[in-house]
């Protein structure tokens, strides 16, 4: 079949202590899914239900271990934030998951940023329109090397922390996920079919807020190691 354009190369994230890369399909995020977090929102941080929103597969930009990004401050934007997350890979396509079965069809973890131009964020939001300017834009996704969960386990107790230019900004625990990893990955199979190559980013702690052209970002999970963006 003839293209009128050559197919774009897939994105891939390599995989920790191999030769290995996972071909990403579509990348899923949680919003608010720390309680302290949705108050620094605004909001009230009762269990309602998850929400979630897409970025494109090819926001996603891999870091190899060891290596720091530099990341070219976004355009339209004087608001840039930082969002560390953990990150799950599916492995195993799924409907409907029973949430006792989720973690079965996580094939992996890892180290993120959801990166956002919060000023637009608001702006779509105060004006009850799609967020995507804000969330979904150009290397919005750094992530580091995936960890096999055969290797690593799952993740229901871990320390998550974000430090810009060596200060505390963000420091939790993955068990203050409103919903666990589990529990995401069947509310979200409710309304996707889920596919190997999915990428989920299961939301960020408190403490966020914007960096500068200069600073470095260093982001990091108990057993997944850390991930070094410096904004320029």
């Amino acid at each position: 079949m003839p293209l009128v354009f050559p197919a774009p190369a897939p994105v891939t994230v390599p995989v920790a202590g191999s030769d290995d890369h996972f071909a990403v399909r579509r990348v899923y995020c949680v919003g608010r899914n720390y309680a302290a977090h949705a108050r620094e929102m605004g909001f009230d941080p009762e269990r309602e239900p998850p929400f979630f929103f897409c970025k494109p597969a090819d926001a996603v930009v891999p870091v190899q271990a060891g290596e720091t990004l530099e990341l070219t401050y976004p355009a339209q934007t004087a608001n840039y934030h930082y969002e560390a997350e953990l990150v799950v890979a599916i492995g195993r396509a799924g409907s409907d998951i029973p949430v006792e079965q989720a973690l079965q069809h996580a094939w992996g973890y890892a180290v993120g940023l959801d990166m956002t131009r919060r000023d637009l964020q608001m702006k779509m939001r105060e004006m009850g329109r799609p967020w995507e300017i804000g969330k979904a834009f150009d290397a919005s996704a750094p992530i580091a090397p995936l960890h096999r969960a055969s290797e690593v386990g799952h993740f229901t107790d871990a320390a998550i922390w974000l430090t810009v230019d060596g200060q505390d900004r963000q420091r939790s625990n993955v068990s203050q996920l409103i919903w666990s990893v589990a529990e995401t990955i069947a509310d979200l199979s409710r309304y996707f079919r889920l596919e190997p190559g999915d990428l989920v980013y299961t939301g960020t702690p408190e403490g966020v807020g914007a960096v500068k052209a200069g600073e470095l970002m260093t982001v990091g999970i108990d057993r997944l190691g850390e991930l070094s963006v410096r904004v320029v």
